[in-house]
């Protein structure tokens, strides 16, 4: 009996459908949720969210938020997320630019402006990491939830 997942970000629901597993980037820890898991709610960190469903995998990334987990749903609220395969690189790597010449400019005189800039490079090394671990021209082709080492 699988569970039912939705991750949704700030703006769009990214993914719903029934998953056998979910592996999720809690700030505390990776965490593997299967189908009846205890209640639980956790703040996310950066990082790659798995979803099982029939031997195959779909990997996001994302960027903070919090998750819900009920023994029947896995609710995802990201602050960004985004399904690995509709990454668009060109505009990850000129983010990345934009946010490293910003920093090299010298640090913004506000704690705010520095924040984001340094919240917008690490959405874009992730984005691009995740594409270079996780994207080939197939979905199948995604390693194994066994095989990757923690994100």
């Amino acid at each position: 009996m699988p569970i039912r997942c939705e991750i949704v970000s700030q703006d769009r629901m990214v993914w719903e459908g029934d998953a056998d597993i979910v592996v999720i980037p809690g700030t505390a820890g990776e965490m593997g949720i299967l189908p009846n898991h205890a209640p639980l709610l956790s703040t996310l960190k950066f990082g790659i969210l798995k979803v099982r469903q029939k031997g195959e995998e779909e990997v996001f990334t994302v960027a903070g938020g919090v998750v819900e987990v009920q023994p029947d749903l896995i609710t995802v609220l990201a602050d960004s997320a985004e399904n690995v395969v509709e990454i668009d690189v060109a505009r990850a790597e000129a983010a990345r630019k934009r946010a490293e010449d910003l920093l090299k400019e010298g640090i913004p005189a506000d704690t705010d402006s520095f924040l984001k800039l340094e919240a917008a490079l690490r959405r874009s090394n992730l984005r691009l990491e995740a594409v270079r671990r996780y994207r080939s021209g197939k979905r199948s082709q995604m390693p194994s939830m066994r095989d990757t080492d923690t994100e």
